[in-house]
């Protein structure tokens, strides 16, 4: 009596995946990835991973290459929390206090305030190095 349509067969098409360095698109599973120190790197559900970065390479050369350039840059902790920082008030509801966005962070009151301090700092520096219309 009743007949059962057939279900459409689906193509199963892996998720292509970009070298970091070269940005060849790769299927994920051709891929090599590892973590590296990077204090501009906040995780937005993880908070053990925060000041990791995940590299993503089309071969073990070029996550060499990655990696080196990961190995001489300085980790700074002020940069990390501005990083924290920035991503609570750009993806919740404003902060309005102090407290507040400590609470959504995880960070003491002092260490807000060197991140703030360090943030603006590096605003300044950006200003001084554009060149003036």
């Amino acid at each position: 009596m009743w007949r059962r349509r057939k279900r459409s067969q689906r193509c199963s098409v892996s998720p292509l995946t970009l070298c970091d360095l070269c940005a060849i698109a790769l299927p994920a599973d051709e891929t090599v990835c590892a973590h590296v120190p990077d204090s501009s790197a906040a995780h937005p559900t993880h908070d053990w991973l925060d000041g990791l970065r995940l590299l993503t390479a089309c071969g073990e050369p070029h996550l060499e290459r990655l990696r080196e350039e990961y190995r001489q840059r300085p980790f700074v902790q002020e940069e990390l929390w501005a990083a924290k920082i920035e991503q609570v008030l750009t993806g919740c509801p404003p902060t309005l206090t102090l407290v507040q966005l400590a609470c959504r962070t995880g960070l003491h009151e002092p260490e807000i305030r060197r991140a703030v301090a360090w943030h603006n700092q590096r605003r300044q520096e950006a200003r001084k190095e554009q060149p003036e219309t």
